[in-house]
Protein backbone atom coordinates (compact mmCIF):
# COMPACT_ATOMS: atom_id res chain seq x y z
CA UNK A 1 0.00 0.00 0.00
CA UNK A 2 1.32 3.73 -0.43
CA UNK A 3 2.89 5.30 2.49
CA UNK A 4 2.00 8.70 3.36
CA UNK A 5 4.69 11.01 3.01
CA UNK A 6 5.78 12.66 6.38
CA UNK A 7 9.03 13.02 8.50
CA UNK A 8 8.15 9.48 10.14
CA UNK A 9 8.33 7.69 6.15
CA UNK A 10 11.68 9.19 5.66
CA UNK A 11 13.27 6.16 7.26
CA UNK A 12 11.31 3.62 5.28
CA UNK A 13 10.59 5.09 2.33
CA UNK A 14 9.64 2.59 -0.34
CA UNK A 15 12.25 1.19 -2.33
CA UNK A 16 13.56 3.37 -5.66
CA UNK A 17 13.09 6.41 -3.92
CA UNK A 18 15.88 8.76 -2.19
CA UNK A 19 15.19 10.45 0.86
CA UNK A 20 17.11 13.35 1.92
CA UNK A 21 20.48 12.48 3.67
CA UNK A 22 20.00 14.38 6.47
CA UNK A 23 17.68 15.17 8.87
CA UNK A 24 15.16 18.09 8.43
CA UNK A 25 15.01 18.96 11.97
CA UNK A 26 18.46 20.01 11.39
CA UNK A 27 18.48 22.58 8.78
CA UNK A 28 18.17 26.20 10.00
CA UNK A 29 16.26 29.10 7.81
CA UNK A 30 18.29 31.32 5.62
CA UNK A 31 15.86 31.64 2.89
CA UNK A 32 12.10 33.22 2.26
CA UNK A 33 10.37 32.07 -0.70
CA UNK A 34 7.69 33.51 -2.18
CA UNK A 35 5.74 31.08 -4.17
CA UNK A 36 6.10 28.29 -3.55
CA UNK A 37 5.04 26.53 -6.59
CA UNK A 38 6.13 23.32 -9.03
CA UNK A 39 9.09 25.64 -10.86
CA UNK A 40 10.59 26.25 -7.51
CA UNK A 41 10.06 22.95 -5.91
CA UNK A 42 11.81 21.28 -8.71
CA UNK A 43 14.06 24.02 -9.27
CA UNK A 44 15.88 25.82 -5.64
CA UNK A 45 15.04 23.33 -3.52
CA UNK A 46 16.61 20.53 -5.48
CA UNK A 47 20.00 22.38 -5.91
CA UNK A 48 19.80 22.99 -2.09
CA UNK A 49 18.66 19.49 -1.38
CA UNK A 50 21.95 18.49 -3.33
CA UNK A 51 23.75 20.88 -0.82
CA UNK A 52 22.33 19.36 2.38
CA UNK A 53 22.91 16.20 1.33
CA UNK A 54 26.81 16.82 1.20
CA UNK A 55 26.21 18.59 4.67
CA UNK A 56 27.21 21.94 3.19
CA UNK A 57 25.35 24.61 4.03
CA UNK A 58 23.02 23.97 6.26
CA UNK A 59 21.76 27.08 7.50
CA UNK A 60 20.06 27.69 4.57
CA UNK A 61 16.71 26.10 4.64
CA UNK A 62 13.46 27.48 3.06
CA UNK A 63 11.04 29.43 4.68
CA UNK A 64 7.57 29.54 2.42
CA UNK A 65 5.68 32.55 1.76
CA UNK A 66 2.72 33.49 -0.11
CA UNK A 67 0.39 36.22 -1.04
CA UNK A 68 -2.49 34.17 -2.98
CA UNK A 69 -5.01 32.14 -2.03
CA UNK A 70 -3.19 29.22 -3.92
CA UNK A 71 -0.39 29.93 -1.67
CA UNK A 72 -2.79 29.08 1.24
CA UNK A 73 -3.56 25.64 -0.36
CA UNK A 74 -0.06 25.07 -0.85
CA UNK A 75 0.76 25.63 2.70
CA UNK A 76 -2.04 23.37 3.70
CA UNK A 77 -0.82 20.50 1.81
CA UNK A 78 2.79 21.25 2.50
CA UNK A 79 2.06 21.22 6.37
CA UNK A 80 0.43 18.42 6.58
CA UNK A 81 3.61 16.53 4.63
CA UNK A 82 5.66 17.93 7.36
CA UNK A 83 6.94 20.33 4.40
CA UNK A 84 8.44 17.48 2.24
CA UNK A 85 6.93 16.11 -1.30
CA UNK A 86 8.52 14.27 -3.91
CA UNK A 87 10.02 15.19 -7.09
CA UNK A 88 9.87 12.88 -9.74
CA UNK A 89 12.03 13.59 -12.90
CA UNK A 90 10.61 12.68 -16.26
CA UNK A 91 13.57 11.12 -17.78
CA UNK A 92 12.75 8.56 -21.33
CA UNK A 93 15.54 6.58 -20.33
CA UNK A 94 14.17 5.75 -16.91
CA UNK A 95 11.98 7.94 -14.00
CA UNK A 96 13.22 8.90 -10.72
CA UNK A 97 11.86 9.98 -7.53
CA UNK A 98 13.12 11.96 -4.54
CA UNK A 99 11.77 13.26 -1.55
CA UNK A 100 12.80 16.87 -0.80
CA UNK A 101 13.55 17.82 2.60
CA UNK A 102 14.71 21.41 2.12
CA UNK A 103 12.13 23.20 3.65
CA UNK A 104 12.03 24.62 7.58
CA UNK A 105 8.62 25.65 7.59
CA UNK A 106 5.59 28.22 5.62
CA UNK A 107 4.71 30.85 6.91
CA UNK A 108 0.84 31.53 7.30
CA UNK A 109 -0.20 33.30 4.34
CA UNK A 110 -1.69 37.11 5.58
CA UNK A 111 1.01 40.15 5.21
CA UNK A 112 1.72 40.44 9.24
CA UNK A 113 3.14 37.30 9.42
CA UNK A 114 5.01 37.39 6.14
CA UNK A 115 6.40 40.51 7.57
CA UNK A 116 7.70 39.06 10.62
CA UNK A 117 9.11 36.14 8.75
CA UNK A 118 11.14 38.18 6.36
CA UNK A 119 12.31 40.72 9.58
CA UNK A 120 14.42 37.75 11.26
CA UNK A 121 17.82 38.25 10.83
CA UNK A 122 18.69 34.33 9.70
CA UNK A 123 16.69 35.35 6.67
CA UNK A 124 19.45 36.31 4.30
CA UNK A 125 17.63 35.91 1.16
CA UNK A 126 14.33 37.04 0.09
CA UNK A 127 13.25 35.19 -3.16
CA UNK A 128 10.59 35.00 -5.63
CA UNK A 129 8.41 33.25 -8.35
CA UNK A 130 5.51 35.49 -8.72
CA UNK A 131 5.33 34.59 -12.65
CA UNK A 132 5.70 37.08 -15.79
CA UNK A 133 2.83 38.94 -14.84
CA UNK A 134 3.16 39.46 -11.55
CA UNK A 135 6.29 42.07 -11.14
CA UNK A 136 3.94 45.53 -12.55
CA UNK A 137 5.71 45.85 -15.48
CA UNK A 138 4.51 48.53 -17.69
CA UNK A 139 4.87 47.49 -20.93
CA UNK A 140 4.18 50.63 -22.81
CA UNK A 141 7.83 51.77 -21.25
CA UNK A 142 8.97 48.70 -19.86
CA UNK A 143 9.03 50.44 -16.61
CA UNK A 144 7.44 50.16 -13.34
CA UNK A 145 3.73 50.52 -13.62
CA UNK A 146 3.34 52.98 -10.64
CA UNK A 147 -0.53 53.08 -11.16
CA UNK A 148 -1.27 49.38 -10.67
CA UNK A 149 -4.31 49.48 -8.30
CA UNK A 150 -2.72 47.33 -5.89
CA UNK A 151 0.89 49.39 -6.01
CA UNK A 152 -1.34 52.81 -5.57
CA UNK A 153 -3.20 50.89 -2.29
CA UNK A 154 0.64 49.63 -0.76
CA UNK A 155 1.84 53.80 -1.66
CA UNK A 156 -1.05 54.82 0.46
CA UNK A 157 -1.11 52.22 2.90
CA UNK A 158 2.76 50.83 3.92
CA UNK A 159 1.77 49.12 6.91
CA UNK A 160 -0.63 46.88 5.44
CA UNK A 161 0.69 45.89 2.44
CA UNK A 162 -1.40 43.68 0.29
CA UNK A 163 1.62 42.93 -2.77
CA UNK A 164 4.97 41.39 -1.89
CA UNK A 165 6.70 43.86 -2.64
CA UNK A 166 4.92 46.08 0.05
CA UNK A 167 5.87 43.05 2.07
CA UNK A 168 9.63 42.95 1.87
CA UNK A 169 9.60 47.08 2.22
CA UNK A 170 7.53 46.58 5.58
CA UNK A 171 10.26 44.03 6.68
CA UNK A 172 13.36 45.88 5.26
CA UNK A 173 11.32 48.61 7.35
CA UNK A 174 11.85 46.74 10.00
CA UNK A 175 15.12 45.10 10.04
CA UNK A 176 16.61 48.68 9.50
CA UNK A 177 14.88 49.68 12.75
CA UNK A 178 16.49 46.68 14.93
CA UNK A 179 19.73 47.56 13.36
CA UNK A 180 20.11 44.00 11.18
CA UNK A 181 21.28 44.30 8.11
CA UNK A 182 18.83 44.05 4.58
CA UNK A 183 18.23 40.65 2.70
CA UNK A 184 19.34 40.56 -0.64
CA UNK A 185 15.89 39.95 -3.10
CA UNK A 186 16.70 37.52 -5.65
CA UNK A 187 14.12 37.03 -8.39
CA UNK A 188 13.45 33.31 -9.97
CA UNK A 189 11.28 34.24 -12.47
CA UNK A 190 11.61 34.25 -16.44
CA UNK A 191 12.50 37.82 -16.97
CA UNK A 192 14.64 39.58 -18.99
CA UNK A 193 17.10 41.42 -16.36
CA UNK A 194 14.80 39.75 -13.60
CA UNK A 195 17.23 41.08 -10.79
CA UNK A 196 16.89 45.04 -12.46
CA UNK A 197 13.04 44.40 -13.03
CA UNK A 198 13.15 43.36 -8.98
CA UNK A 199 14.81 46.28 -7.81
CA UNK A 200 12.86 48.83 -10.22
CA UNK A 201 9.61 47.50 -8.73
CA UNK A 202 11.00 47.06 -4.77
CA UNK A 203 12.37 50.71 -4.82
CA UNK A 204 9.75 52.24 -7.43
CA UNK A 205 7.03 51.25 -4.89
CA UNK A 206 9.51 52.87 -2.01
CA UNK A 207 9.69 55.98 -3.61
CA UNK A 208 6.28 56.44 -4.07
CA UNK A 209 6.15 55.36 -0.04
CA UNK A 210 8.83 57.49 1.23
CA UNK A 211 11.38 58.68 -1.23
CA UNK A 212 14.40 58.70 1.24
CA UNK A 213 13.72 55.14 2.43
CA UNK A 214 13.72 54.64 -1.47
CA UNK A 215 17.39 56.11 -1.57
CA UNK A 216 18.36 53.81 1.26
CA UNK A 217 16.72 50.68 -0.46
CA UNK A 218 18.46 51.24 -3.86
CA UNK A 219 22.05 51.88 -1.89
CA UNK A 220 21.93 48.84 0.11
CA UNK A 221 19.76 45.80 -0.45
CA UNK A 222 21.24 43.80 -3.83
CA UNK A 223 18.96 42.91 -6.14
CA UNK A 224 21.34 40.18 -8.40
CA UNK A 225 19.93 39.02 -11.89
CA UNK A 226 19.58 35.01 -12.40
CA UNK A 227 18.71 32.81 -14.96
CA UNK A 228 16.57 29.83 -14.36
CA UNK A 229 15.42 26.81 -16.07
CA UNK A 230 13.52 23.51 -15.92
CA UNK A 231 10.11 22.65 -17.77
CA UNK A 232 8.08 21.79 -15.01
CA UNK A 233 4.29 21.02 -15.81
CA UNK A 234 1.22 21.70 -13.40
CA UNK A 235 0.33 18.55 -10.71
CA UNK A 236 -2.74 16.66 -11.61
CA UNK A 237 -4.36 13.54 -10.45
CA UNK A 238 -2.11 12.16 -13.34
CA UNK A 239 1.31 13.05 -11.26
CA UNK A 240 -0.27 12.15 -7.79
CA UNK A 241 -0.95 8.66 -9.11
CA UNK A 242 2.25 8.16 -10.86
CA UNK A 243 3.96 8.86 -7.34
CA UNK A 244 1.20 6.36 -5.57
CA UNK A 245 1.54 3.31 -8.17
CA UNK A 246 5.45 3.56 -9.32
CA UNK A 247 6.79 4.80 -6.22
CA UNK A 248 4.22 3.91 -3.41
CA UNK A 249 3.57 7.30 -1.76
CA UNK A 250 0.54 9.49 -0.94
CA UNK A 251 1.78 12.76 -1.33
CA UNK A 252 -1.10 15.57 -2.05
CA UNK A 253 1.16 18.14 -4.11
CA UNK A 254 4.35 16.00 -5.80
CA UNK A 255 6.01 17.53 -8.85
CA UNK A 256 7.15 16.32 -11.89
CA UNK A 257 10.04 17.55 -14.19
CA UNK A 258 12.37 16.98 -16.85
CA UNK A 259 15.36 15.73 -15.64
CA UNK A 260 17.33 19.37 -16.94
CA UNK A 261 18.07 22.07 -14.90
CA UNK A 262 19.82 24.89 -14.89
CA UNK A 263 20.83 28.25 -12.98
CA UNK A 264 22.92 31.24 -13.50
CA UNK A 265 23.63 33.78 -11.24
CA UNK A 266 25.31 37.07 -10.49
CA UNK A 267 27.77 36.68 -7.39
CA UNK A 268 25.97 39.62 -5.52
CA UNK A 269 25.07 38.63 -1.94
CA UNK A 270 26.59 41.20 0.47
CA UNK A 271 24.82 38.61 3.61
CA UNK A 272 25.78 35.55 2.09
CA UNK A 273 25.00 32.51 0.24
CA UNK A 274 24.69 28.72 -0.01
CA UNK A 275 27.55 26.97 -2.12
CA UNK A 276 24.91 26.43 -4.88
CA UNK A 277 28.24 25.95 -7.21
CA UNK A 278 28.86 22.79 -5.59
CA UNK A 279 25.21 21.74 -6.48
CA UNK A 280 26.24 22.82 -10.22
CA UNK A 281 24.95 26.42 -10.38
CA UNK A 282 27.12 29.09 -12.23
CA UNK A 283 27.90 32.32 -11.14
CA UNK A 284 29.05 34.59 -13.19
CA UNK A 285 29.74 38.12 -13.94
CA UNK A 286 26.68 38.85 -16.37
CA UNK A 287 23.74 37.14 -16.71
CA UNK A 288 22.31 38.83 -19.48
CA UNK A 289 24.10 36.88 -22.48
CA UNK A 290 22.87 34.00 -20.85
CA UNK A 291 19.37 34.90 -19.95
CA UNK A 292 18.26 35.97 -23.19
CA UNK A 293 19.40 33.01 -24.65
CA UNK A 294 17.46 31.24 -22.80
CA UNK A 295 14.45 33.38 -22.93
CA UNK A 296 14.41 33.68 -27.03
CA UNK A 297 15.17 30.03 -27.91
CA UNK A 298 13.57 28.32 -24.97
CA UNK A 299 10.13 30.82 -23.95
CA UNK A 300 10.57 32.18 -26.75
CA UNK A 301 10.16 28.44 -28.60
CA UNK A 302 7.21 28.09 -26.49
CA UNK A 303 5.17 30.62 -27.77
CA UNK A 304 6.24 29.84 -31.23
CA UNK A 305 4.52 26.08 -30.74
CA UNK A 306 2.17 26.97 -28.85
CA UNK A 307 -0.21 29.02 -31.08
CA UNK A 308 -0.16 26.81 -33.90
CA UNK A 309 -0.19 23.43 -31.90
CA UNK A 310 -3.26 24.93 -30.21
CA UNK A 311 -5.29 25.71 -33.41
CA UNK A 312 -4.48 22.20 -34.84
CA UNK A 313 -5.35 20.56 -31.69
CA UNK A 314 -3.12 19.36 -30.10
CA UNK A 315 -3.01 18.75 -26.47
CA UNK A 316 0.42 17.98 -25.57
CA UNK A 317 3.57 19.77 -26.39
CA UNK A 318 5.80 16.32 -27.55
CA UNK A 319 2.60 15.93 -29.59
CA UNK A 320 2.97 18.66 -31.21
CA UNK A 321 6.69 18.38 -31.75
CA UNK A 322 6.05 15.15 -33.40
CA UNK A 323 4.30 16.88 -35.82
CA UNK A 324 6.76 18.07 -38.59
CA UNK A 325 4.78 21.29 -39.57
CA UNK A 326 5.26 22.50 -35.96
CA UNK A 327 8.90 21.08 -35.78
CA UNK A 328 9.92 22.34 -38.90
CA UNK A 329 8.32 25.61 -37.94
CA UNK A 330 10.30 26.28 -35.14
CA UNK A 331 13.68 25.21 -36.76
CA UNK A 332 13.53 27.78 -39.09
CA UNK A 333 12.13 30.70 -37.17
CA UNK A 334 14.70 30.15 -33.96
CA UNK A 335 17.62 29.59 -37.15
CA UNK A 336 16.67 32.42 -39.08
CA UNK A 337 15.34 35.22 -36.79
CA UNK A 338 16.17 34.31 -33.51
CA UNK A 339 19.71 33.40 -32.71
CA UNK A 340 21.05 35.63 -35.59
CA UNK A 341 19.64 38.60 -32.80
CA UNK A 342 21.91 36.52 -30.27
CA UNK A 343 25.53 37.98 -29.09
CA UNK A 344 28.15 35.50 -28.80
CA UNK A 345 29.08 33.52 -25.58
CA UNK A 346 32.17 32.58 -25.02
CA UNK A 347 32.15 28.36 -24.82
CA UNK A 348 28.69 28.23 -25.82
CA UNK A 349 26.65 26.81 -28.99
CA UNK A 350 23.82 28.07 -29.73
CA UNK A 351 23.15 25.59 -32.19
CA UNK A 352 23.75 23.03 -29.48
CA UNK A 353 21.29 24.73 -27.04
CA UNK A 354 19.02 24.57 -30.30
CA UNK A 355 18.88 20.79 -30.46
CA UNK A 356 19.05 20.73 -26.77
CA UNK A 357 15.45 22.59 -26.41
CA UNK A 358 14.15 20.92 -29.66
CA UNK A 359 14.84 17.49 -27.78
CA UNK A 360 13.94 18.80 -24.17
CA UNK A 361 10.27 19.73 -25.70
CA UNK A 362 10.22 16.31 -27.49
CA UNK A 363 10.33 14.23 -24.21
CA UNK A 364 7.19 12.34 -23.95
CA UNK A 365 7.55 11.80 -20.35
CA UNK A 366 7.24 15.29 -19.24
CA UNK A 367 3.53 15.77 -20.60
CA UNK A 368 3.67 19.27 -20.86
CA UNK A 369 0.53 20.81 -22.01
CA UNK A 370 0.13 23.58 -25.05
CA UNK A 371 -2.97 25.06 -22.49
CA UNK A 372 0.13 25.79 -20.62
CA UNK A 373 2.17 27.29 -22.76
CA UNK A 374 -0.26 29.39 -24.43
CA UNK A 375 -1.25 30.74 -21.24
CA UNK A 376 -1.09 34.72 -20.32
CA UNK A 377 0.25 35.38 -23.54
CA UNK A 378 -0.44 39.09 -22.74
CA UNK A 379 2.16 38.86 -20.74
CA UNK A 380 4.62 36.47 -22.25
CA UNK A 381 4.73 37.93 -25.55
CA UNK A 382 5.91 41.09 -24.09
CA UNK A 383 9.00 39.75 -22.42
CA UNK A 384 9.41 36.58 -24.81
CA UNK A 385 8.76 37.92 -28.51
CA UNK A 386 8.26 41.85 -29.02
CA UNK A 387 12.06 42.18 -27.49
CA UNK A 388 13.16 39.88 -30.32
CA UNK A 389 10.96 41.63 -33.06
CA UNK A 390 12.49 45.06 -31.72
CA UNK A 391 16.13 44.01 -32.00
CA UNK A 392 15.64 42.29 -35.20
CA UNK A 393 14.15 45.34 -36.53
CA UNK A 394 16.87 47.54 -35.38
CA UNK A 395 19.36 45.16 -37.16
CA UNK A 396 18.20 45.65 -40.29
CA UNK A 397 17.40 41.66 -39.61
CA UNK A 398 13.72 39.55 -41.37
CA UNK A 399 10.77 39.97 -39.26
CA UNK A 400 8.50 37.71 -41.25
CA UNK A 401 8.61 34.34 -39.19
CA UNK A 402 8.74 36.65 -35.85
CA UNK A 403 5.24 38.01 -37.43
CA UNK A 404 3.74 35.15 -37.78
CA UNK A 405 4.20 34.12 -34.48
CA UNK A 406 2.17 37.07 -33.10
CA UNK A 407 -0.37 36.79 -36.03
CA UNK A 408 -0.70 32.75 -34.76
CA UNK A 409 -1.58 34.53 -31.32
CA UNK A 410 -3.88 36.76 -32.42
CA UNK A 411 -5.81 34.15 -34.70
CA UNK A 412 -5.76 32.07 -31.42
CA UNK A 413 -7.13 34.56 -29.45
CA UNK A 414 -9.98 34.82 -32.09
CA UNK A 415 -11.62 31.68 -29.59
CA UNK A 416 -11.50 29.01 -32.07
CA UNK A 417 -9.12 26.80 -33.50
CA UNK A 418 -9.53 25.32 -37.06
CA UNK A 419 -11.92 22.70 -36.17
CA UNK A 420 -14.09 25.14 -34.93
CA UNK A 421 -13.78 24.64 -31.21
CA UNK A 422 -14.06 26.77 -28.60
CA UNK A 423 -10.47 27.53 -26.78
CA UNK A 424 -11.17 28.63 -23.70
CA UNK A 425 -10.40 31.97 -21.91
CA UNK A 426 -6.35 32.01 -20.67
CA UNK A 427 -5.57 35.19 -19.90
CA UNK A 428 -6.49 37.98 -17.52
CA UNK A 429 -7.41 40.53 -20.79
CA UNK A 430 -9.17 37.47 -23.00
CA UNK A 431 -12.36 39.03 -24.11
CA UNK A 432 -10.64 42.30 -25.03
CA UNK A 433 -8.33 40.28 -26.66
CA UNK A 434 -10.67 38.18 -28.34
CA UNK A 435 -12.82 41.29 -29.26
CA UNK A 436 -9.79 42.69 -31.07
CA UNK A 437 -8.40 39.61 -32.44
CA UNK A 438 -12.04 39.31 -34.48
CA UNK A 439 -11.97 42.98 -35.81
CA UNK A 440 -8.50 42.45 -36.79
CA UNK A 441 -9.64 39.58 -39.29
CA UNK A 442 -10.71 42.92 -41.17
CA UNK A 443 -8.24 45.48 -40.07
CA UNK A 444 -5.07 43.94 -38.60
CA UNK A 445 -3.96 47.54 -36.71
CA UNK A 446 -7.08 46.70 -34.28
CA UNK A 447 -4.46 44.03 -32.23
CA UNK A 448 -1.43 45.97 -32.45
CA UNK A 449 -2.86 49.01 -31.39
CA UNK A 450 -3.40 47.66 -27.70
CA UNK A 451 -0.33 49.79 -26.30
CA UNK A 452 -0.39 48.02 -22.77
CA UNK A 453 0.71 45.06 -24.76
CA UNK A 454 2.85 46.14 -27.87
CA UNK A 455 3.93 49.84 -27.32
CA UNK A 456 4.72 51.68 -30.23
CA UNK A 457 6.06 48.76 -31.92
CA UNK A 458 2.27 47.94 -33.60
CA UNK A 459 3.08 51.18 -35.24
CA UNK A 460 6.12 49.77 -37.12
CA UNK A 461 5.40 49.56 -40.89
CA UNK A 462 7.33 46.71 -41.32
CA UNK A 463 6.58 44.51 -38.57
CA UNK A 464 3.09 45.91 -39.05
CA UNK A 465 2.87 45.18 -42.80
CA UNK A 466 4.67 41.74 -41.63
CA UNK A 467 2.01 41.08 -39.19
CA UNK A 468 -1.30 42.19 -41.49
CA UNK A 469 0.05 39.88 -44.45
CA UNK A 470 0.41 36.91 -41.98
CA UNK A 471 -2.84 37.15 -40.46
CA UNK A 472 -5.04 37.20 -43.56
CA UNK A 473 -3.04 34.28 -44.81
CA UNK A 474 -3.99 32.13 -41.37
CA UNK A 475 -7.54 33.07 -41.69
CA UNK A 476 -7.64 32.73 -45.95
CA UNK A 477 -5.39 29.74 -46.05
CA UNK A 478 -5.20 28.38 -42.82
CA UNK A 479 -2.34 27.07 -39.88
CA UNK A 480 -0.98 24.47 -42.24
CA UNK A 481 -0.86 26.30 -45.51
CA UNK A 482 0.79 29.59 -43.68
CA UNK A 483 3.09 27.79 -42.13
CA UNK A 484 4.86 25.68 -44.88
CA UNK A 485 5.67 28.98 -46.87
CA UNK A 486 7.94 30.27 -44.33
CA UNK A 487 9.49 27.43 -43.85
CA UNK A 488 10.29 26.40 -47.58
CA UNK A 489 10.69 30.22 -48.23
Amino acid sequence: MPVPLTREALGHLPAGVEGPRFAPADLSPGILHVGVGNFHRAHMQVYLQRLFDRGLSRDWGVVGAGVRPADAAMRERLCAQDHLFTVVELDPTGLTARVVGAMTGFAPVEPAATIAAMADPRIRIVSLTVTEGGWFVDARTDGFDADHPDIRADAAAPETPRTAFGMILAALRARRTAGHAPFTVLSCDNLPHNGAVARRTVAGLARLQDPAFADWVEAEVAFPNSMVDCITPATTDRERALVADRFGLIDAVPVACEPFRQWVLEDVFPQGRPALEAAGAEFVADVAPYELMKLRILNGGHAAIAYPAALLGHHFVHDAMADPRIAAWLEALTTREIQPTLAPIPGVSYDDYRRLIRDRFANPEVGDTIPRLALDGSNRQPKFILPTIRDALAQGRPVEGLALEVALWCRYCAGTDEAGRTIPPNDESWETLRSRALAAREDPGAFLSQARIFGDLGADPRFAAAFGEKLRSLWSRGVAATLADYVGG
